[in-house]
């Protein structure tokens, strides 16, 4: 074979340094010490040489079971292993100590194979994507939406999709653990900024769907808002709104009323007195510094918003008003499709997405006029419209319920009841809520939540 060409078959091998896998190793025999600082920072398919990763899967293992890691540790359990070979591992371990300057640099080491490591997964994932295009296995849209997937799945610094052992998985949980033990809050996830709702809930989770239905002019919009901007202002995370009815203009007339106590009424007529002008710009100033994001398009589909969140920067919290306007994810060639089997496709997809992106997706959602004909007109699981999965797919389903909407003779008008019906993280249950009409805002009573 022409030396040429055997040149270009090395130049064909995917990224990789087999120095700087060396020295890693190298410097994890040489001095323990700085085994947990590799072990946080890599994984065993970082490593492109196989005899490589087989010497740090040994090491992470011992790491695990917090075993005196050295050479001869090392040399043994790769026995246990059977990933000892009696010709070459004493050697090529005794080589990795000689080839080793000093441990002291081994982050330096470490974020070379990083880099190579990253490089590896951009170049097979163009690879998949060029023999999708080529084996014409999918649509534009699809190859589109698999490229975004996967490139996004690289910058979070995890595969698209693999088995992962359990002992990986408890590491995460141990750090979350820590995290919250160190915070020192009464519940784990986002506040709603209604606190007899967050004990109830647990605050908004990561990866959780969290559904809130209402009938129509139960305060649906109203207190999704509250819950954006609460978290807007003081989770010090990016938090997203997709609004499908109301435009953008809209939506920060009632961000303002919400944060001024501007009455809404004064602010959509314009006659405001000198105070209101002053609560407005104090309000205006105060939504300024947020970071919420608001999309107004009326014809988005999960693929759409999955894909813009996807290009959010330190992302905590997705609001979509409301499920039953989105458009399916199938796009055109799903027209012939029930609407029952749109919107049950259009809840899985939102599932995935809050999985996905790591954060709390909270979705509204229309109810059938059900409850109408019913005495107690509350909000029940069943009177979700066109349901499917809906109630499968979603952790927590929250109603809304207002007795004064109903009854004009009831003791407490602005009274208001959200139902937890389904709730993944604890109890049913039901809350009590003050509806403030003039600032179309909701606010917490005294009194706890009691079993529904």
């Amino acid at each position: 074979m022409p030396a040429d060409s055997g040149d270009a078959l090395l130049l064909r091998q995917l990224p990789h340094s087999v120095e700087a896998e060396q020295a890693v190793l190298g410097s994890m025999l040489i001095d323990a010490r700085c085994v947990p600082e590799v072990v946080e920072a890599l994984r065993a398919e970082d490593f492109y040489v196989r005899q490589n990763r087989e010497i740090f899967e040994t090491i992470y293992s011992m790491f695990n079971f917090s075993q005196l890691i050295d050479p001869v540790t090392v040399l043994d359990h790769m026995r246990q292993n059977g990933v000892y070979d009696e010709n070459t591992s004493r050697s090529y371990l005794l080589q990795l100590m000689e080839v080793t300057p000093t441990a002291a640099n081994v982050m330096e080491y470490v974020a070379i194979l990083k880099d190579k490591s990253l490089l590896r997964r951009i170049a097979e994932t163009a690879g998949d994507l060029t023999a999708m295009v080529q084996e014409g296995t999918g649509t534009a849209q699809e190859v589109l939406e698999a490229a975004e997937q996967r490139i996004y799945a690289i910058r979070q610094g995890r595969g698209a999709q693999g088995l992962e052992h359990i002992s990986t998985v408890i590491l995460g949980v141990y750090d979350r653990l820590n995290e919250l033990a160190a915070r020192g809050s009464d519940f784990p996830g986002i506040s709603t900024g209604l606190p007899d709702l967050d004990r109830a809930i647990a605050g908004l989770n990561n990866s959780d769907l969290v559904l809130l239905a209402a009938r129509p002019g139960m305060g649906k919009t109203s207190m999704a808002l509250n819950i954006l901007l609460h978290a807007g202002k003081f989770s010090g995370k990016s938090v997203v709104f997709f609004s499908l009815e109301m435009s953008r203009e809209q939506l920060a007339m009632r961000l303002i009323s919400g944060e001024s106590f501007v009455d809404n009424n004064r602010l959509v007529t314009g006659k405001l007195s000198e105070d209101d002008w002053v609560k407005i710009a104090a309000a205006s100033a105060s939504l300024n510094k947020t970071s919420i994001l608001i999309d107004d398009n009326p014809s988005l589909s999960v693929a759409d918003m999955n894909a813009k969140c996807r290009r959010v920067d330190n992302l905590g919290l997705v609001v979509i008003d409301y499920l039953q306007l989105m458009t399916s994810a199938g796009g055109p060639t799903r027209s012939g499709d029930n609407r029952q089997q749109v919107v049950s496709d259009i809840s899985r997809a939102l599932k995935i997405m809050a999985k996905e992106l790591n954060v709390p997706v909270l979705c509204l959602s229309q109810l059938s006029r059900a409850n109408e004909s019913r005495s107690d007109k509350r909000p029940m699981l069943s009177d979700l419209r066109e349901s499917g999965a809906i109630e499968q797919d979603a952790d927590i389903v929250l109603f809304l319920y207002r007795e004064g909407y109903y009854n004009e003779d009831t003791e407490d008008h602005n009274l208001a009841e959200c139902i937890i019906a389904k709730n993944r993280h604890g109890e049913t249950g039901k809350v009590y809520l003050q509806w403030l009409p003039e600032f179309t805002t909701f606010s917490s009573l005294d009194t706890r939540h009691e079993e529904y």
